[in-house]
């Protein structure tokens, strides 16, 4: 054998070594829990095995004999449990931070077994708030206390119109919309995260109509309105104008009359006198 080939198969038994060992490191699951509630990770420790958190390394042990101690940590002192039924371990009330790696090792079989999880803890997420910022453009503002990868959107029937999101949790996210009238009751805003959405509508307030707010039907019977009035005056004022007239006439007969009697009772006086 040269010394090429002897390289050669150094070189080969070094890749399908390294292959080997690559392909028994264990997949890490991507698993996700809620604030309060509690998780169990979903592989058996039936006889002798670990539960290990991190770098915090072992948390829990299990001893054959169906034996366990779950107190290694104070932090988790009375909230992680072994069932030696199920050989399931289980952490109840959750919290924010106990987020993390978690990895269970099994010693029941001859070769020892390991099981990753990534687990990831979420607050439930409260209701979205919709509050009128102008009642007559129905302009409006949605907004929801932010936390852990939440998203905070505007929806017109299942079109999205808007979206945010911060990495910042300490601040309140918030949208603003101008609503169109005529789809008004298509509008929703919603909140969500991996483990929870909420959604919200429009107020009332805002999507009911403004009593101020001159319609186009308004507008049409104000024009009749306006026609009768004017048409109305129009004919007032023919007749006054009538009226007036007829006035004047007689009372130019009645004073031609009158002279026409001064002057005939002056001729009988003067025919009287001589």
């Amino acid at each position: 054998m040269t010394t090429f080939q002897y390289l050669g198969i150094s070189v080969r038994f070094i890749i399908v070594l390294y292959s080997a060992q690559h392909s028994e490191q264990p997949e890490t699951r991507q698993v996700n829990g809620i604030v309060g509630t509690f998780f169990y990770f979903p592989e058996r420790v039936l006889t002798s095995g670990n539960l290990l958190y991190g770098d915090l390394g072992n948390i829990a042990q299990v001893y054959p004999g169906k034996q366990s101690n779950t107190n290694l940590e104070k932090r988790y002192k009375n909230r992680l449990h072994w069932n030696n039924v199920t050989g399931v371990f289980t952490l109840s009330d959750l919290q924010i931070d106990d987020s993390g790696v978690y990895t269970v090792e099994n010693g029941d079989a001859e070769e020892k077994m390991t099981h990753t999880f990534q687990l990831t803890v979420y607050y439930v997420l409260s209701k979205p708030q919709v509050t009128v910022h102008d009642n007559i453009s129905c302009s409006v503002v949605c907004s929801v206390e932010n936390g852990r990868e939440v998203t905070l959107s505007w929806y017109k029937g299942g079109e999205i119109l808007n979206q945010t999101s911060s990495p910042d949790h300490n601040i309140t996210l918030s949208i603003p919309l101008k609503v169109d009238e005529q789809n008004r009751d298509s509008y929703r805003c919603e909140a969500a995260n991996p483990v929870s959405k909420e959604t919200a509508v429009v107020p009332h307030s805002c999507i009911e109509s403004d009593p101020f707010k001159v319609t186009d039907g308004d507008c049409l019977i104000i024009a009749v309105i306006c026609v009768l009035v004017a048409s109305g005056l129009v004919v007032l004022a023919i007749y006054l104008k009538k009226r007036r007239n007829e006035h004047s006439h007689a009372g130019i007969h009645l004073l031609m009359g009158r002279s026409e009697q001064v002057y005939k009772d002056w001729s009988h006086l003067e025919t009287t006198l001589t």
